[in-house]
């Protein structure tokens, strides 16, 4: 058991560590390639966060345990927006200037819908995985499409001034590419080993795990890159990370687990996870919009609302597991 607590909290480490060092390198590659600083916040750094959640989801579905891999990319969905959100929000409020990133939020809206269609049979097919998938590369074509039309963007000029800060030379960042994706997965096979040993030695299942510590895990990175994006006033990044984290999440993450073992869903899975999830997403909706309040603000309180609402969330689950127990 000791063993695999310490390969739980150090494959964690690595991975949040790892997967920084993978954005920077990928970001600064393109960067190197001629790619408008658009683009790298929109495919790069938006969809490059979420590195963790889909090698460990992967590597949870090929190891047989996929409630692993959707508990990972569901819980990871609800950290983006209830805990990671709401911490920033409450550090600095948010305001959301890029028309891109508003574009998208009816988008996410859409694909949330889709995943809780997909959930209603109890399962994920490989017909549904690959339904995902090929929305994902849908959704990268209009992003690629998006960003080089995008001209003038908020999103755009942040990511700019982002690199011209921090310059890496292209073999540093081609050094960083490739070491922080091997990285990643190694992390990450030490991650799911250790979190299927602790769950199957503690009677917990894999879904619970991969909502919560493996959800939190993996998400660090999104909080790590939110926080410090707001820090210097680039609110759209941070939301960025969120917006495009979520989208990749329920497509790419869910789908490639999905192409690899299909999985059947508990119902609990739609009525408490998906639901939340879906509730989340519009209110993330109405906050762009500015359906209520000023538009496109994430206040100081809307935060301090997320958090309570996470926090509620793990009480829930923490109870369903010591019932269990």
């Amino acid at each position: 058991m000791l063993l695999a607590i310490a390969a739980l909290i150090g494959g964690l480490i690595l991975l949040v560590w790892s997967a920084d060092k993978f954005v920077d390198g990928a970001a600064g590659t393109a960067a190197h390639a001629g790619m408008p600083p658009l683009l790298i916040g929109m495919v790069i750094v938006g969809f490059g966060t979420s590195a963790p959640e889909m090698v460990v989801s992967a590597l949870a579905a090929m190891e047989g345990n996929p409630s692993l891999a959707l508990g990972n990319a569901y819980g990871s969905n609800i950290s983006n927006i209830a805990l990671i959100l709401g911490v920033v929000a409450v550090i600095s409020p948010i305001a959301i200037n890029s028309a891109v990133l508003r574009k998208e939020l009816p988008v996410l809206t859409v694909i949330t819908l889709l995943a809780g269609y997909q959930l209603m049979d109890g399962q994920i097919s490989r017909l549904d995985a690959w339904i995902l998938i090929g929305l994902l590369a849908a959704l990268m074509g209009w992003s690629i499409y998006s960003a080089m039309t995008g001209k003038g963007d908020v999103l755009g000029g942040e990511v700019e001034t982002e690199l011209a800060e921090h310059p890496l030379p292209l073999k540093m960042a081609l050094f960083w590419l490739v070491v922080g994706l091997i990285l990643l997965v190694v992390s990450s096979r030490a991650l799911v080993w250790g979190a299927v040993f602790i769950a199957q030695s503690l009677g917990v299942s894999d879904l619970i795990i991969g909502l919560t510590i493996v959800a939190i895990g993996t998400s660090l990175p999104e909080l790590a890159s939110s926080i410090a994006a707001v820090r210097k006033n680039e609110h759209d990044i941070a939301f960025g990370n969120v917006l495009g984290s979520n989208l990749f999440n329920t497509l790419g993450v869910v789908g490639i687990a999905g192409a690899i073992s299909p999985m059947a869903v508990e119902q609990d899975v739609l009525i408490r996870d998906w639901s939340l999830m879906m509730g989340l997403t519009l209110i993330l909706f109405v906050m762009g919009y500015g359906l209520w309040g000023r538009k496109g603000h994430v206040t100081r309180s809307n935060g301090i609302g997320l958090l309570i609402v996470y926090v509620a969330y793990m009480a829930y689950l923490a109870s369903t597991v010591l019932k269990a127990v």
